[in-house]
């Protein structure tokens, strides 16, 4: 186990021992998953050839890639992570690429002295982790020239949200679901608008923006019903709540099983598509 102290110490344990792992594993469905929403929030940011970009839980540098090809070889892009089994992948497939002006660092958001100033400020999916968010945004504002742009893409709830609602509920008939914090650190963290506009606005952020956008999801990038079903029991409330309960294979198989049934009506020619509710969040630094 890592040791961690810090405000953080939660999450940066989740990431390098039981998240990040997966996600390396699981690279190439979740990119497919996500990368269509991720690339509406990096087109609000109106990326410009020459400008310097900060990709905050950068993952496995896709976004940090894509994000340098768009300022080119004059400008320069910087991921930053708390997960090093993410972070090492992120370089290797940058080196493979070649990418010279994308590059990553393990550090913590909320309190790392981060190499500013930047123009802009980019999240996919990255941002609803933070113990103390005020404290992380304060603390990006600082890395930001002034007038530099902010542009993040989070989940709405999970009600919002059926790709992940139905493996939970799914998960419910079998093991206890706590209803959790809204607004502890998490997938859903930054569902309620009016909360992450005080934050930003605390932190130094102007004319924040909401945009919601509704996206037909591929769950598992197309890939046939059981590795949906298998990405679905690793990933999400449904896993968490299997992992605490400290499921038993037999219950899992259990699960599975249902919750194969459950989405089965989803599967198509392109795979399972399911229905997914995100905020795109802009802002300018003040």
């Amino acid at each position: 186990m890592i040791e961690v102290a810090g405000p953080n110490a939660d999450q940066i344990r989740y990431w390098n021992e039981v998240a990040g792992p997966k996600w390396v594993a699981l690279d190439d469905v979740i990119s497919a998953q996500i990368r269509p929403l991720g690339l509406l929030a990096m087109d609000r940011a109106g990326i410009a050839a020459g400008e310097r970009v900060l990709d905050v839980g950068c993952g496995l540098g896709e976004t940090s890639l894509e994000l340098g090809r768009r300022v080119g070889p004059g400008g320069a892009v910087v991921g930053i992570d708390i997960s090093a089994p993410m972070l090492e992948k992120a370089r290797a497939t940058a080196q493979a690429a070649g990418a010279a002006n994308a590059t990553f660092e393990n550090a913590d958001a909320q309190s790392a002295a981060l190499p500013g100033p930047f123009d802009v400020l980019y999240s996919r999916f990255g941002v609803m982790f933070f113990a103390d968010p005020e404290a992380a945004f304060t603390n990006l504002r600082r890395a930001l020239r002034p007038g530099a742009r902010l542009a993040f893409v989070c989940w709405r709830s999970l009600q919002e949200n059926p790709w992940l609602l139905v493996p939970a509920m799914t998960a419910a008939r079998h093991v206890s679901m706590p209803q959790p914090d809204p607004h502890a650190p998490g997938p859903f963290a930054f569902a309620d608008a009016a909360r992450v506009r005080d934050l930003l606005s605390r932190a130094g952020f102007v004319q924040v923006q909401h945009e919601p956008v509704d996206h037909e999801l591929s769950v598992a990038g197309g890939r046939p019903l059981d590795e949906a079903v298998e990405l679905l029991l690793q990933l999400g409330p449904a896993s968490a709540a299997l992992r605490e309960a400290k499921a038993t294979p037999e219950l899992i198989d259990r699960v599975r099983a249902d919750l194969r049934e459950a989405i089965a009506p989803h599967d198509g020619p392109g795979g399972v598509r399911m229905g997914s509710a995100v905020w795109i969040v802009t802002a300018a630094a003040g």
